[in-house]
């Protein structure tokens, strides 16, 4: 009934107009520039002023007209369900078993026993250095000692007989002792003639070869690595710092080789790092196959935030209004086929995965308007798609 009104408002204007065309008609004939500027500035201005108030009509009708076609929408019922926040940042693989064997006796190293690639076990010998005499001499130093601790035990008997003098037995300890401590020292150094594993592992690298001088502390000679142990390595700023602890559930992602574990941190720095204000966490990940190795680059996700019982909807479906509240529109039904949309305020905590927490403004059991919210009002008609 208001759009026949608008309509016939509308007839009856331009009507009123059509009856002016003959002074318009006369304007032209005259010839009179000026008269024919005037007169289409006068019809200008009569143009914008019905615009106007048509633009008026149609804004009170569309705010107080039941509209007989609802909008189409989709629409979900709210649940509650266990919400996680994640922090996500970059970390690198290590283990702490990844050791390059350098000399610690100098001389030229003369026998490598193993491969590139080879399992070896804990003390097992790698290489051999040239001791340059020196296993001669622990030889005759263990004559000696030998010699000593005979000495030393037969004066001890007389002693313990009270045969001979104090000083002759204070000779003969002193003597073994120094023999014995001359010995262990000279037995130390031969043994640094020989390279050992310090842990069970396998040979990566076999930097020096055969024949080469080595010197201590400066000629790398195996690179000896355990993937069994490894860690990711993680730095995350300091503001999480009262959510991370030992024990926190974490996701590791190996973009490079595919894989993706589920663990939990076990151990936090105690140190800030003041560079970036940042702190350090390590996450044991397992290595069954293999794949793992040293210095891959991990994505560490970890969960920081946890709530039961959370009211989330989709991030996409929530609005600000013009006071920067967020809104969204709740589905309340008329009939079986028929409802109207409510628009509701919200409060909201963290987002995550295209989720975003709701801490007030929701509850369980209300059905939330997803597809054609943002072009909605409030208290308009709609249906919901089947």
């Amino acid at each position: 009934m208001k759009r026949a009104l608008l309509f016939l408002i509308i007839l009856t204007i331009f009507a009123s107009c059509g009856s002016d065309s003959k002074s318009v008609d006369s304007v032209i004939d005259s010839g009179d520039l000026s008269a024919i500027k005037a007169k289409r500035a006068e019809l200008n201005t009569q143009q914008r002023e019905l615009k106007s108030k048509i633009d008026k009509l149609n804004d009170y009708i569309n705010k107080h007209e039941i509209n007989e076609r609802p909008a189409l929408v989709t629409a979900a019922v709210v649940n509650d369900t266990v919400f996680k926040h994640f922090v996500e940042v970059q970390g690198n693989v290590e283990t702490d078993q990844n050791v390059v064997l350098n000399a610690e006796y100098s001389g030229v190293l003369t026998n490598v026993f193993v491969k590139e690639g080879q399992r070896v076990t804990k003390g097992q010998r790698l290489a051999k250095i040239d001791d340059g005499g020196l296993s001669s001499q622990v030889a005759q130093q263990e004559a000696q000692l030998a010699l000593a601790k005979t000495t030393f035990e037969r004066q001890q008997r007389l002693w313990e007989q009270k045969i001979g003098s104090e000083i002759q037995f204070l000779q003969a300890k002193t003597n073994y002792e120094a023999a014995k401590n001359l010995t262990n020292q000279l037995r130390s150094q031969l043994s640094k003639t020989v390279v050992t594993a310090p842990f069970s592992g396998e040979i990566d690298e076999i930097i020096a070869d055969p024949g080469q001088v080595v010197i201590p502390g400066q000629t790398p000679i195996i690179r000896l690595v355990n993937l069994s142990d490894m860690y990711v390595k993680a730095s995350i700023p300091e503001t999480y710092l009262k959510n991370i602890k030992k024990g926190t559930q974490v996701k590791v992602n190996l973009a490079s080789i595919n894989e993706e574990f589920d663990g939990t941190i076990r151990q936090v720095s105690n140190f800030i790092n003041p560079n970036n204000r940042s702190f350090d966490v390590q996450v044991e990940i397992p290595n069954k196959n293999g794949l793992v190795k040293p210095n891959l680059i991990a994505t560490v996700k970890v969960n920081d935030y946890s709530a039961e019982n959370a009211i989330t909807v989709p991030e996409n479906i929530l609005q600000e209004n013009a006071a920067g509240e967020t809104i969204a529109f709740l589905y309340q039904p008329v009939n079986d086929s028929v409802g109207v949309a409510k628009r509701v305020l919200l409060e909201t905590g963290l987002s995550y995965g295209n989720h975003t927490e709701v801490t007030a403004g929701l509850k369980k059991g209300d059905t939330i308007i997803k597809e054609g919210a943002k072009t909605l009002r409030d208290g308009q008609k709609v249906t919901i798609k089947n």
